[in-house]
């Protein structure tokens, strides 16, 4: 290689290095930049789970300790409970208004299940309708007929999670408005219903046969009495 080649690849190597310095001096801030954003990013995230899990450890904390406090006591503490978690809080409520129906309280109950019910906001739609359904459940004693339809037809939609629990509670109803036929087809509906627990479909057979009723399996196939 001749001296004039060999310094024109050195003043070709120069150029391409200027360049290089001009673009990181000119765009080396975004390289920057994005680096810190990733690691910010990471940073965040990472804050954000040792908070959320500080969050729920306190709110499991809250629980369990108003759950000690109540044990032999009349006095219940869940209803004092404040959650740092929002569903955690809802867990709270729940068993609230459990403990409240065991100690006959009914009524008291029913507002704090339909409380949970008619929450925006964040609360998860299976939240609302779990306890639209113990409330109803919760007061039944205090609501007519029409009214615990009205309120259970709301919860039978087909694909909701609660469906075939509100049928079972309509075919109730349907008993208690004299109407076993309907309650028959209803029952023999929840069997034939292939998302149907094992447990729902015995109490709906045995309800069905007290009823003078014949049951079909889960394939709509018919029992021998």
């Amino acid at each position: 290689m001749s001296d004039t080649d060999s310094f024109i690849e050195e003043v070709t190597e120069e150029v391409k290095r200027d360049k290089l310095f001009a673009m990181i001096r000119r765009y080396g801030w975004i390289a920057v930049a994005a680096i810190l954003l990733i690691v910010g990013g990471a940073a965040y995230n990472e804050y954000t789970k040792a908070q959320n899990v500080a969050a729920a450890q306190a709110s499991g904390d809250a629980i369990l300790s108003a759950l000690q406090a109540g044990e032999g006591s009349s006095d219940s503490t869940l209803a004092d409970v404040q959650t740092p978690a929002p569903q955690a809080q809802i867990v709270a409520d729940m068993l609230l208004g459990a403990e409240q129906v065991g100690s006959g309280d009914s009524a008291a109950a029913a507002a704090t299940f339909d409380a949970i019910a008619q929450a925006g906001g964040d609360t998860p739609a299976i939240y609302r309708d779990i306890a639209a359904f113990k409330s109803v459940l919760a007061n039944s004693d205090n609501l007519t007929v029409e009214e615990r339809r009205t309120a259970l037809q709301s919860l039978a939609n087909p694909g909701s999670p609660l469906a075939l629990l509100a049928e079972e509670q309509l075919a109730l109803t349907d008993i208690e408005m004299g109407n076993s036929s309907a309650a028959i087809d209803r029952l023999n509906a929840i069997i034939e219903d292939a998302s149907a627990t094992a447990g729902l479909r015995r109490r709906a057979t045995q309800l069905i046969v007290a009823l003078g009723g014949t049951p079909a399996d889960a394939n709509g196939v018919v029992f021998d009495q």
